[in-house]
């Protein structure tokens, strides 16, 4: 965050699973002066985080309430149902809800994907968080529908997932105050929708100014029309 007598730098919240790598290498090359610190947060303290300004912005998926705060949609993850490596699912390249409709699913506090359960039948324990689930679904205890990073960032060598089609899937945004679009705000969002270094967005452009005339040397003068002569009488 930045201050009256602190030196510039910019504070970015990121949730678990969202890599926002590719866009700090891009700003440390456009802004080596200025700090961008990395704060991981939990994804139910995304917003009110930016609300406290413990972040200048941060990464998170929807939905969100956006009272008071800007969201740019940038990208969609997709959805992948959490097994273990011996389940029949493994087998497959991607299964449909179908597929799944008598297998035992865990429901964790913490689910990013915008449904009211996950399909199939719940176990009665609700986990408090991803992390728990996971452990869970190791155990044999039922299966877990998470965004593929989710998967990826939990990583087992006793589990595996596919891609689970006709089910809601987790959209990442980039959100911040609606009153401080400051000018680091203006850069990161620049970099995030892939704007070049030389774009001009953001910038008033500047007045066309009117071209000189050309002079010319000796300028001729214009054409007068050929004098006629007098007609010649008759006799």
């Amino acid at each position: 965050m930045t201050g009256p007598d602190a030196p510039p730098s910019f504070t970015l919240g990121y949730v678990p699973g969202v890599t926002p790598g590719k866009w700090v290498r891009t700003w440390q090359e456009r802004l080596p002066k200025v700090p961008l610190i990395l704060n991981t947060i939990d994804p139910p303290e995304a917003t009110q985080k930016i609300h406290d300004r413990e972040v200048d912005a941060a990464l998170l998926r929807l939905p969100i309430d956006r009272t008071g705060l800007h969201a740019i949609p940038l990208y969609i993850e997709t959805t992948v149902v959490v097994v273990p490596k011996d389940h029949v699912v493994a087998a497959a390249d991607e299964v449909t809800v179908a597929d799944l409709g008598d297998e035992l699913f865990l429901h964790p506090h913490d689910d990013t994907l915008d449904w009211p359960h996950p399909p199939g039948k719940l176990a009665e324990h609700r986990p408090e968080t991803t992390a728990d689930a996971i452990e869970l679904v190791a155990a044999g205890v039922g299966l877990l529908v998470v965004p593929q990073s989710l998967a990826r960032l939990h990583h087992r060598r006793d589990l595996t997932y596919r891609p689970l089609v006709d089910v809601p899937e987790s959209q990442v945004a980039l959100s911040w105050l609606e009153d401080e679009t400051t000018d680091l705000m203006e850069q990161f969002i620049g970099i995030v929708r892939g704007r070049t270094v030389n774009s001009t967005r953001g910038k008033a452009p500047e007045p066309k100014q009117p071209k000189a005339k050309a002079k010319t040397k000796n300028p001729k003068k214009p054409q007068q029309p050929p004098k006629r002569g007098k007609p010649r009488r008759r006799g």
